[in-house]
């Protein structure tokens, strides 16, 4: 399981704003988010088992997140889900980001997952199980876990939507504030929906929040190594505005250019 969550251009000075809480096996280690070496210039953590990513911003401000998708049996062999995510993030838009999505999801088969990609211009949500779908990213909160976007009878997918417009999230600093709490909310009795996953071997084992501004300098990414309600959230917002510096530059020289 995972469970991200994107406030998409409802806030003029941040239209992609990002909560995420990943889950995964204690045994199976990552790297913290860093810059990538390569074309765009990408900040992600690294899956130190397959190579992937969980989610992850390039130079062009395009945002990257993938979470498992309920499936009875993903097929033998079936390429790593996270693996995908890093394709993606070599695009320059979202537009170009979503079709690589289904070309490399119709020439090759992944695990079954559930893909956000979004920039400025446009938002996208992939579901892809034993059918791929492809659905636009609706103006306001959009939360997805293990099953489709905003489904409303998964109950952690509630439950954080609910959390999450207790009040309103007109500023990144307030939708930031508000998220670290939800996110780091500790697990409940068995049987309830929880935003922090705890099993003996299995379990929310980082956490982000991101906001994505028109100027690189507004940029914030925040990263806890761990469950967020016993980890810190680390301040990893100088490499991001690094990479959305860049990016603008050479937007700008190419502009020149032409």
């Amino acid at each position: 399981m995972c469970l991200l969550a994107v406030l998409y251009r409802l806030v003029p000075e941040s239209p992609i704003l990002v909560a995420a809480n990943r889950e995964e096996y204690f045994d199976r280690n990552s790297h913290p988010p860093t810059i990538q070496p390569g074309k765009p210039r990408v900040l992600c953590g690294v899956d130190q088992r397959a190579g992937g990513t969980w989610l992850g911003v390039n130079q062009h401000g395009m945002f990257v997140g993938v979470c498992n998708r309920r499936s009875s049996a993903d097929p033998f062999g079936a390429r790593n889900r996270g693996l995908l995510a890093r394709e993606v993030l070599r695009c320059n838009s979202a537009r170009k980001g979503v079709d690589k999505a289904m070309e490399e999801l119709m020439g090759q088969r992944y695990e079954s997952l559930n893909l956000i990609v979004c920039d400025a211009e446009s938002g996208w949500i992939v579901h892809s199980d034993q059918e791929q779908e492809v659905l636009p990213l609706e103006n306001g909160l959009n939360i997805v876990g293990q099953s489709d976007v905003n489904d409303p009878h998964d109950e952690r997918v509630q439950m954080a939507h609910r959390l999450l417009t207790l009040q309103m999230l007109d500023s990144p600093v307030k939708f930031l504030a508000v998220a670290s709490k939800v996110f780091a909310r500790s697990p409940s009795p068995p049987g309830r929906p929880s935003m922090v996953v705890r099993a003996p071997d299995y379990g929310t084992v980082s956490s982000t929040l991101i906001a994505l501004s028109p100027k690189p300098r507004d940029a914030i990414f925040q990263y806890a190594a761990g469950a967020p309600d016993q980890a810190k959230y680390e301040d990893y917002s100088p490499m991001l505005r690094d990479i959305l510096s860049r990016g603008l530059r050479e937007a700008r020289s190419k502009s020149k250019a032409s």
